[in-house]
């Protein structure tokens, strides 16, 4: 045990960001499908292009290379690094290679059973779910096929343009509430192996676009399989 804790100490940082640098850079390789030898700041240049997760962390890696170029061509002997990386880059740098390697997907972090509800349903079924349930997004299909995705937002508003009716009747149908959401380009289906960071960056995006994007809805050829809120990403 002592030997093995001497041996774990024995492992610079500056091996181990060496080690995570390399992986990355074959990461990279793999993401733009080449072989051949480019330089870093090329590698990071393509592979942005196809991977949300070099988007993410591009200014961290840009930033690494003159690090990485200090210890590879300034090192006087193999026992020596002129520069020994803080246990902050090591952490961050080894987050990103791990990030490439195994990515985080949508469908294995929030794949599961969706509560829906039917377009006959009534509007009391789906005040009931957002009150017991705290649900504030209801994915609503009529038999198999999707009709829309009700928001708590947009039931408060179809409410309040009819603040001033008489009656209002709560065994009216969902599919009359859902009106209000039809306007909106508030969901988008997504492929189960979509990376939690481009998952991110399609809710960042629709905000700069203007669109409030509600969810991302799971979808395999199965069907639905699990959604996405922007709370389920902040969360994280």
């Amino acid at each position: 045990m002592e030997q093995q804790q001497q041996v774990e100490q024995e492992i610079r940082n500056s091996d181990r960001f060496l080690t995570a640098f390399h992986r990355i850079e074959q990461s990279m390789k793999e993401i733009i499908g080449t072989t051949d030898h480019l330089s870093f700041f090329k590698l990071v240049d393509l592979s942005k292009r196809k991977n949300a997760i070099i988007r993410k962390y591009e200014g961290d890696l840009r930033e690494y290379i003159t690090l990485r170029n200090a210890i590879v061509h300034q090192n006087t002997s193999t026992e020596y690094a002129i520069a020994e990386p803080h246990d902050e880059v090591i952490q961050v740098l080894e987050t990103i290679d791990e990030a490439l390697a195994k990515p985080k997907t949508v469908g294995k972090m929030f794949g599961r059973n969706v509560t829906i509800l039917q377009a006959k349903d009534t509007l009391k079924s789906a005040l009931l779910l957002v009150r017991d349930k705290q649900f504030t997004q209801i994915p609503v299909y009529d038999g198999k096929t999707f009709v829309g995705l009700l928001t708590a937002v947009g039931i408060m508003f179809w409410l309040a343009n009819r603040v001033e009716e008489d009656e209002i009747s709560w065994e009216m149908t969902v599919e009359f509430t859902l009106q209000h959401e039809k306007k909106k380009e508030n969901h988008l289906f997504v492929s189960p192996d979509m990376s939690i960071f481009e998952a991110q960056e399609l809710f960042k995006d629709s905000i700069l676009k203007g669109i409030r994007l509600e969810a991302l809805l799971i979808t395999d050829e199965d069907g639905l399989i699990g959604i996405v809120t922007p709370l389920d990403l902040i969360e994280i």
